[in-house]
């Protein structure tokens, strides 16, 4: 696992009936307070929708590393945020993060959403099927003396570059409005 990627979680918190004003004043002034650590990349907070009778707050958090992520665990501000909140929510807060292919589909400065497996699925498909079926032959053509093994070597490291740098941020980009919909 790459420690020096970034990543981004999603921190969901049950807010107590009634005390959501106190919530969010309390958020703002630790979202506010904790950029200044750090590795922060960003903190966006989606509230719970209007007439839904959610009371579920979740907060977005990117970080340039995994490091900066375990170090705001532990900080003592983070630390102090958790003993203001105890009292305004219920139980403890949930993390998720975004990992793997979630990571493609997450355009910066966007509020992030789950978004259908099936959809991910689909671009991903997109994505690498033209990959798999172009670049083996091309690579055993030019590489033909070479051990079995090394051309896959090669050809699976050429598909998982052009997938992560070129072709997965080009095709979320192209296909955002729908991804998104």
């Amino acid at each position: 696992m790459n420690q020096s990627a970034p990543i981004t979680v999603w921190i969901t918190r049950t807010v107590k009936p009634g005390r959501e004003p106190d919530y969010e004043q309390a958020m703002h002034e630790f979202a506010q307070r904790s950029l200044e650590l750090n590795g922060q990349l960003g903190v966006h907070i989606n509230r719970p929708v209007a007439g839904s009778g959610s009371r579920d707050y979740r907060v977005v958090r990117k970080f340039d590393s995994r490091e900066a992520l375990e170090s705001f665990k532990v900080s003592a501000l983070y630390r102090e945020w958790n003993d203001i909140v105890r009292e305004l929510t219920e139980g403890e807060p949930r993390f998720e993060e975004l990992a793997g292919l979630e990571s493609w589909f997450t355009p910066p400065g966007v509020t992030l959403r789950p978004l259908p497996k099936w959809k991910m699925a689909s671009v991903t498909f997109v994505a690498v099927y033209p990959l798999t079926s172009l670049l083996p032959p091309f690579f055993g053509r030019w590489l033909f003396p070479w051990h079995p093994l090394l051309i896959n070597l090669v050809t699976t490291g050429a598909i998982v570059a052009a997938l992560s740098w070129v072709i997965m941020p080009l095709i979320t980009r192209i296909l955002r409005g729908w991804l998104h919909s």
